[in-house]
């Protein structure tokens, strides 16, 4: 089920010199003039400084969810940094629609928490949707394997920039289970990821943003994949190459 089929980029005069204009993978986007979405799983990975979470941001502002994380009930704000090209973006949406969605990244779960504990305050039972526990009495790979487990209901659009940076590698292939069991309940989700792990998911459609564009690869061909696997079948060789 793909309830985001393609992205395109518009172009606007009153954005000309914004920052992310010059960001290398969003360059190679705008480029490109517009991604498609074939699969229901697609991975966006790249260095550093690629733009795979300012990309990732602005698709899901502009589906309508908060730019910190959360659902597009979910209106609050401890800055306001995203960029504008979530307003340059155009979804092209496919003939289904998405009962469910959420915005999650690893970097926005404190302030996601806190949001939680406030709406439970006014609103007493909401946090059963989330395992019933607060965020803030659960270690950072917990709360987010939570919201996952319980939160995320199946028939949706579910955004996650970086989420191996809360999980352990035992953690993340739970996460893939969890991914299937979501996609096989008609789910859709667009990951951007360093983890070779999470962008193995079988048949998910992977790109890889780098200095020369945005390139659909398979998993195995990506820079990530080829340097932990070095490193893997050689670790102390590559010790001595890298701290002598």
């Amino acid at each position: 089920m793909r309830y985001l089929e393609k992205i395109k980029f518009n172009y606007f005069p009153e954005y000309e010199g914004e920052y992310w204009q010059q960001i290398p993978g969003i360059k190679a986007f705008i480029e490109r003039g517009e991604v498609e979405f074939g699969n229901e799983v697609t991975v966006i990975v790249g260095e550093n400084g690629m733009g795979k979470s300012t990309l990732l941001e602005a698709i899901a502002v502009a589906w309508g969810f908060n730019a910190e994380s959360g659902t597009k009930n979910m209106n609050f704000s401890t800055a306001s940094t995203h960029s504008s090209l979530c307003e340059s973006l155009r979804l092209v949406k496919g003939p289904y629609y998405a009962r469910d969605g959420f915005f999650l990244r690893a970097e926005g779960i404190y302030n996601l928490a806190t949001r939680i504990d406030r709406l439970e305050e006014e609103n007493p039972g909401i946090l059963k949707n989330y395992g019933g526990i607060s965020l803030h009495q659960q270690s950072h790979g917990e709360s987010f394997m939570s919201i996952m487990q319980n939160r995320f209901a199946g028939k949706g659009l579910y955004v996650l920039d970086e989420p191996e940076a809360a999980l352990s590698p035992s953690r993340q292939l739970a996460m893939l289970a969890l991914v299937k069991r979501l996609v096989d309940d008609g789910s859709q989700f667009i990951i951007s990821t360093h983890s070779p792990i999470l962008m193995a998911y079988p048949g998910a459609q992977v790109f890889e943003l780098t200095e020369n564009g945005m390139q659909s690869v398979h998993y195995s061909e990506t820079s990530h994949f080829k340097l932990t696997k070095y490193f893997l079948n050689n670790p102390e060789g590559v010790l001595r190459e890298v701290v002598g």
